[in-house]
């Protein structure tokens, strides 16, 4: 057992260029406690001994649980509903018009985390398009962590979460439960079935033959050196209808990222 957790900067390195190859998360070398933070309760549950043994364990896990375990270990998720609001009121001011008319509607939520994004896309869209419910909406909302994803597609949220929702939506497309640690308000039906909760690499193939109408993939980037940047943008951008957008965090920039996408404004880009 680890009594006193000590990862030496050798076995550091290994870590990083397991995660960079694996994730594409690229930890620099401030990270390194965090790292054993993260990964030290793990390896104190398998009983093993160092970080050493706890990696061989990862790459030789047949099955890729443990590695997956170890991915939502370090994988930081902060997201709230309506984050960086400004994103909304584009959708609503230039794209919702256009999709008046159109009845098959096509949305990724790419690094959705616990599902504030994606579900603030629901609703928005529920409150500008008419007739929603009868249309054929369908929202695909992907995370590298299971963890997150399962609290997602539970869909249900602290009253200090829903804070950020204006009153009128939150009666509208929650139901508040009385729980032992307080008031909670679980998502509508309505809106929750439109979504599709999915585990996926941003690293990887993406299985989907799916143009969407618009991408969001926000905050995740700054996670990536400039090369993991740009060959991620690059497969988004393949899924993106002609005209579609593309909506990156307000902290992240594509600049020195060779893509086809035209600049829209600070954090949007446009097929």
């Amino acid at each position: 057992m680890i009594d006193s957790p000590h990862l030496n900067d050798e076995e550091f390195q290994r870590f990083r260029k397991l995660i960079y190859d694996l994730s594409g998360i690229n930890l620099g070398d401030a990270k390194k406690q965090l790292l054993v933070t993260r990964l030290h309760k793990r390896i104190r549950e398998l009983g093993l001994s160092s970080f050493s043994e706890y990696r061989e364990q990862v790459l030789n896990d047949p099955s890729g649980s443990e590695l997956t375990t170890m991915l939502n270990a370090i994988s930081t998720n902060k997201t709230d509903f309506f984050r960086e609001n400004a994103h909304f009121e584009f959708l609503k001011r230039e794209v919702y018009p256009k999709l008046v008319d159109q009845r098959t509607i096509r949305v990724w939520s790419a690094a959705c985390s616990s599902g504030e994004e994606p579900y603030t896309i629901a609703m928005t869209l529920s409150e500008m398009l008419p007739n929603f419910q009868s249309r054929d909406i369908k929202i695909l909302a992907t995370d590298l962590s299971t963890r997150v994803l399962d609290h997602a597609e539970e869909g249900l949220y602290s009253e200090q979460v829903v804070e950020p929702i204006p009153g009128p939506l939150v009666s509208k497309y929650f139901q508040a439960e009385d729980h032992r640690r307080g008031r909670f308000y679980r998502i509508a039906p309505a809106i929750k079935n439109v979504i599709r909760f999915r585990r996926l690499n941003l690293m990887g193939e993406f299985p989907l033959n799916t143009e969407f109408d618009f991408i969001f993939c926000r905050n995740v980037m700054i996670y990536f050196d400039k090369p993991t940047q740009g060959a991620v943008v690059n497969k988004l951008e393949k899924f993106l209808k002609p005209g579609g957008h593309l909506f990156i965090g307000h902290s992240e920039s594509l600049i020195g990222v060779q893509t086809q996408l035209s600049y829209v404004q600070s954090s949007i880009y446009r097929k």
